[in-house]
């Protein structure tokens, strides 16, 4: 079976709930449309995370099809509250102020999204073999949870588990591939943070996370990877670019994926 894009997901809201679309358009930044949108700010100007603010698992959203109305819930509760975003930014604010303690700003990014890594703007991508084999690796965890706390966006089908891992070569290069019409290219791998430690939706910690993923993925790094690429294990998943030229093209799930070539690059 060749690869293909077996799941396209964004995140709206950066550190939020994921939606998983059938197609998504490239921003002329090469982020998806509609990915990390938004984002939650406090007053130092910092982001609201997962990783400072244990608060944010419990916290569920979604959105209409025009991503102007948003739906927040408490976690294993009815408290539920609706806003448009642009009409009552003043409303969202003061109720997202308040569920946190302290003052947040609902701030807006069309052009290039809020991106982990500002080097690489494009989707990140995984296998779902990967997915399955690092859960695997956690007998409480399931597939869909670990795909919960990875929070990647293009997930490929009909490969085995860390084939993403030849999307990526030696610092200063990078390795061109091409998903359906659009041309992409691989950067690194993706660091991971606390996040995929703890569960989706309550923040639960797994005990000993972090040493048995980097012991596990040390002991399966496979054959074509570039292993001089990890400076620690505790990563997976790939940080990409999109040139402008991609600028407008649309992404469809069930997209043939292939592997073109490796060039130079002006990113590590």
């Amino acid at each position: 079976m060749s690869p293909y894009l077996a799941a396209i997901s964004i995140y709206p809201i950066k550190s939020l709930d994921r939606i998983d679309v059938n197609q998504a358009t490239i921003l002329e930044s090469g982020a998806l449309q509609h990915d990390r949108e938004f984002a939650l700010f406090d007053e130092q100007g910092r982001f609201i995370n997962g990783k400072r603010n244990a608060k944010v698992h419990l916290l569920r959203s979604a959105f209409d099809a025009e991503f102007k109305l948003l739906s927040l819930q408490l976690q294993g509760t009815d408290q539920r509250a609706t806003f448009h975003v642009d009409e009552e930014r003043t409303a969202l604010e003061a109720w997202l102020s308040n569920y946190f303690g302290f003052p947040v700003k609902f701030v807006q990014n069309t052009v290039t999204g809020f991106p982990d890594d500002t080097n690489a703007l494009g989707p990140t991508v995984i296998s779902t073999g990967t997915i399955e084999e690092i859960a695997s690796w956690f007998p409480d965890v399931s597939v869909d949870e670990m795909r919960l706390r990875l929070r990647t966006n293009l997930e490929i089908g009909g490969v085995p588990a860390f084939w993403e891992d030849q999307l990526f070569a030696q610092a200063g290069q990078c390795v061109q591939f091409q998903v359906g019409e659009v041309l992409f290219e691989g950067i690194n791998p993706c660091q991971r943070c606390v996040v995929p430690a703890r569960d989706s939706k309550i923040g639960e910690a797994t005990a000993n996370f972090q040493k048995i993923f980097v012991t596990q993925r040390r002991e399966s790094l496979p054959p074509w990877t570039t292993p001089a690429r990890f400076n620690h294990f505790y990563r997976v998943a790939v940080n990409t670019n999109v040139p402008q030229s991609e600028t407008g093209k649309v992404l469809h799930k069930g997209d043939i994926v292939k592997i073109l070539s490796v060039s130079e690059s002006k990113l590590s």
